[in-house]
């Protein structure tokens, strides 16, 4: 079913029928700071699964800045889960209080938490999120609150998967690369993309940038 998301009233995709759902998030004045308004959203949705008993893995923006990268964060906060639990996850958030809603996009789900935009997505980069996916998230703290975290390489590896010929914004995903060089495995994402166009290409442009070191030849020690 799809919602508008500022439209808090009408049925919310596993929302229990009848009666006004519980409200588990603490409502209080926001800071006017973008990003810490982000985080306090992403710490509640947080809880809400933890609480709930849900897997899931932090990704994107929010993902990067729990590694150690800084930089603004983007206009969203995102959750990885599993395409089976979907109903059962939003069904946790409606019950929270928090508006859940089906986009067109048919590989996430969104909901609203404090003014802001969560997505839940369940397809990344065209693949299912897997409980080996979530399982080499690793527990890290967001603002005092830990939760799963994407790891490095599997934040890069969906951004690479991402780029193609309608959309290749190297200038968005340069700069995640330099803060998290150090934490990815490059080598397994060379074997996995070296050789596609557009994410080959952006291997290429960090190893001019010296970015990252470039491939030893085939037979040589690395």
């Amino acid at each position: 079913m799809r919602r508008n998301p500022d439209d808090t009233t009408g049925t919310t995709p596993g929302a229990p029928a009848g009666g006004t759902p519980h409200h588990e998030v603490c409502v209080t004045e926001l800071p006017p700071d973008l990003n810490q308004a982000i985080l306090e959203a992403t710490k509640q949705v947080a809880a809400i699964l933890k609480r709930r008993g849900h897997d899931f893995a932090l990704a994107g923006s929010v993902a990067v800045h729990a590694h150690g990268g800084t930089g603004n964060l983007q206009h969203d906060a995102d959750f990885c889960i599993r395409p089976e639990d979907a109903e059962a996850v939003a069904a946790s958030l409606a019950e929270a209080g928090l508006p859940v809603f089906a986009p067109p996009e048919d590989w996430l789900l969104k909901a609203k938490c404090l003014g802001q935009d969560i997505d839940l997505i369940f397809q990344l980069a065209d693949r299912p999120v897997t409980t080996e996916l979530l399982g080499r998230a690793a527990q890290l703290p967001v603002d005092s609150v830990h939760m799963p975290v994407l790891s490095p390489t599997d934040l890069l590896r969906a951004l690479l998967a991402a780029f193609s010929e309608h959309h290749c914004d190297f200038g968005t995903v340069l700069p995640i690369a330099r803060q998290l060089r150090e934490m990815v495995d490059w080598e397994a994402l060379r074997d996995e993309y070296g050789s596609t166009p557009m994410p080959g290409a952006f291997l290429f442009l960090l190893e001019r940038l010296e970015v990252i070191a470039p491939r030893a030849p085939r037979g040589e020690d690395r």
